[in-house]
């Protein structure tokens, strides 16, 4: 046992970082056009917006949340010392991990039943949703069968996350967590490791300078909904705006 947990806490993680880091660098070098989310949104437009919406706000206030409980955790222990911060801080992540699992699940069935979006689907897409639905299953049963995580993750989970950074592995606390947070943690590793490889890799290049230009003016020369129509043939003819 002490074996198997040496290499899911110790080694895996080094593994999925090294991967995580020459895959995208390799991925980006030699195929940059595909380095994006290949959006589908012109296939489909109508359920993909009950489904990005409230997945990216929900994975989005997940991350950073997790990610300051790891760089912060004495002061996210101070926060929580009042009971009803606590309450507050629990509250709303469990809110919105709620609202990433919702908005992932009409993804998902959005993309395994439309047949648009089919012809563009690839396995690793079906994969990496799969990975995400079950990691976010997992959290939302941590937050609800053992309470006050963010405490438990200040004091346990981020002082082994840093010791990992510092090249100085120390899993006696993982070693001895629930197996649902176990897998909670391998799943999260399990994504970095694919990220490369999927979709999800163009977070790495997020357009964020976009908040801060001005506005652009698209116009459409022909009838959207005709043309995202299934049933509509593709025209011989040129598109105008071409």
């Amino acid at each position: 046992m002490n074996s198997l947990s040496d290499f899911l806490f110790i080694a895996y993680p080094y593994i999925a970082v090294s991967i995580f880091f020459v895959g995208a660098i390799w991925r980006y070098k030699s195929n940059s056009f595909k380095y994006s989310s290949l959006s589908s949104q012109f296939l489909e437009g109508k359920t993909v917006f009950w489904g990005i919406v409230p997945f990216h706000f929900g994975i989005l206030i997940l991350f950073l949340g997790h990610l300051f409980v790891f760089l912060f955790p004495g002061k996210v222990l101070e926060w929580n010392s009042d009971p009803m911060r606590l309450i507050l801080h629990e509250g709303i992540g469990f809110t919105f991990g709620v609202s990433a699992l919702l908005g992932l699940t009409v993804l998902f069935v959005r993309r395994i039943t439309n047949e648009r979006l089919q012809m563009v689907t690839n396995r690793m897409d079906i994969v990496i949703e799969a990975v995400l639905l079950l990691q976010i299953l997992l959290g939302c049963w941590v937050a609800l069968g053992y309470r006050w995580g963010s405490s438990w993750f200040a004091a346990d989970l981020s002082p082994y996350l840093w010791s990992l950074v510092k090249l100085n592995p120390s899993i006696d606390a993982v070693s001895a967590m629930p197996v649902v947070i176990k897998l909670h943690i391998i799943g999260a590793f399990t994504i970095l490791l694919l990220i490369p490889f999927t979709r999800l890799v163009h977070f790495l290049v997020a357009p964020f300078h976009y908040m801060w230009r001005r506005y652009q003016v698209v116009m459409w020369n022909w009838d959207k909904d005709r043309v995202r129509n299934p049933r509509t043939a593709w025209q011989s003819t040129r598109p105008k705006n071409n």
